[in-house]
């Protein structure tokens, strides 16, 4: 999926890996309207009331799934892992867990924290391999178990320098995949991922709090898009204003491996869903990473926040964790194998103008068992051996989630 620009009136992009014929069609006859959704939305995301009408009879938009997933960066056992299954890499069968959720989204963005090369860019072997560097294969399984879009603006973006970015975003362009957040060029920087799901267009940014080391974009200081609270409304306002019904900030922020948001999540959350354009907030959902341990959901100032989705594909006890440190041992703490996918569903506004309203959040435990594998854990069909840890997980995960009073809102826990 390439990235369109904010002008002219080439169409969005749709999302690739499943719509059914209906979007299919609507993407080959350049239509700019989706079909009309089923019925009145009620609790598990349905229309409560008729879709509103389009002006020049047009059809009403319907709403639309929303899930994202947890931060992706595997580790050395995992990148072994898919390089035993044959010629190449493989990293499907460690996330079919979670490809049902995923796939059956109408859009999924994942958080992408690797950087894309081969073995031999790297100038050495695989077990010398960078945690923070991927075989490029990733980006066509990211394809293939149903993501749309990644968010790629983190600490380690700038792992491999201005080549680095350029592999990984050229990987995810042949993947289909859109991406926001590092950039080739300043004008690719000036854009968000431009998306359509149900009857929205939607606009996804990512930033990032810092880079690893001493690393710095030096003459290309656009590569990376950093946290700056007027930027990031401002780049909300532009793609408003350019015709996104629904704006997505994706942040790389917070402590690694503390639960509990840190002041200044606290604050740029409250300052960013606080911002508001006509009445009318600008940014519709912020969801969080790098924390690499599950953390809470809440509602602010009537937007979802995600504070941080933990690591949806690291690996299980895979080496340290980041940093020296009580905690920061992936083998010894074991919410490093722990995650969210959050899972939001976007009802249509009664009038055009208005806000599109989260009718119905939910998030979906995530837990990696002892063999690497990704593991659903709200599955009741699941088959694991290690069910006593599985239910531990979805426990503590769940604990995570709630600590700042969510349920209180309606989130509830998805299969």
């Amino acid at each position: 999926m390439t990235r369109r620009p904010l002008q002219g009136p080439t169409p969005l992009a749709t999302p690739l890996a499943r719509r059914g014929a209906t979007a299919l069609a609507a993407v080959l006859l350049g239509a700019t309207a989706a079909c009309a959704g089923p019925g009145p939305w009620s609790a598990d995301g349905r229309s409560e009331r008729p879709a509103p009408a389009a002006a020049g009879g047009a059809a009403p938009a319907r709403g639309f799934t929303l899930v994202v997933g947890g931060g992706v960066l595997p580790h050395d056992a995992v990148v072994r892992q898919a390089r035993a299954r044959g010629d190449g890499y493989d990293f499907r069968p460690v996330l079919a867990g979670v490809r049902p959720v995923v796939s059956a989204a109408d859009l999924a963005i994942c958080q992408l924290e690797t950087v894309f090369g081969t073995v031999e860019e790297q100038g050495g072997d695989e077990r010398g391999r960078s945690a923070v560097t991927s075989p490029p294969e990733l980006a066509k399984n990211l394809a293939a178990i149903g993501y749309d879009a990644c968010s790629t603006a983190s600490d380690h973006a700038l792992a491999d320098g201005a080549a680095g970015v350029e592999r990984t975003l050229d990987a995810l362009d042949t993947a289909g995949i859109g991406h926001t957040g590092t950039a080739r060029t300043a004008a690719e920087a000036r854009e968000p991922a431009w998306l359509k799901a149900g009857g929205a267009r939607v606009a996804q940014l990512a930033y990032t709090y810092g880079l690893d080391g001493d690393r710095h974009p030096g003459a290309q200081p656009w590569a990376v898009a950093l946290i700056d609270e007027e930027r990031i409304v401002a780049d909300a306002r532009a793609a408003r204003k350019a015709g996104a019904d629904v704006v997505l900030v994706s942040l790389h922020w917070g402590t690694a491996w503390q639960t509990a948001p840190d002041e200044r999540q606290l604050a740029l959350a409250d300052a960013l869903t606080a911002s508001k354009t006509a009445g009318r907030p600008d940014i519709d959902l912020i969801v969080g990473a790098h924390a690499h341990v599950p953390q809470p959901y809440e509602k602010v100032n009537g937007t979802w926040v995600v504070y941080g989705t933990g690591d949806q594909l690291a690996g299980a006890g895979a080496g340290a964790g980041a940093g020296p440190g009580p905690g920061r041992d992936r083998q010894r703490d074991p919410r490093a194998n722990q995650a969210t996918l959050g899972r939001f569903t976007f009802a249509p506004p009664a009038r055009p103008g208005e806000r599109w309203e989260v009718a119905k959040a939910e998030f979906v435990p995530q837990w990696t068992d002892a063999a690497g594998r990704v593991v659903n854990t709200a599955d009741a069909s699941s088959k694991d051996a290690d069910r006593h840890d599985r239910e531990q997980a979805k426990d503590a995960v769940s604990a995570a989630v709630f600590s700042r009073g969510a349920a209180e809102h309606g989130l509830t826990m998805g299969r």
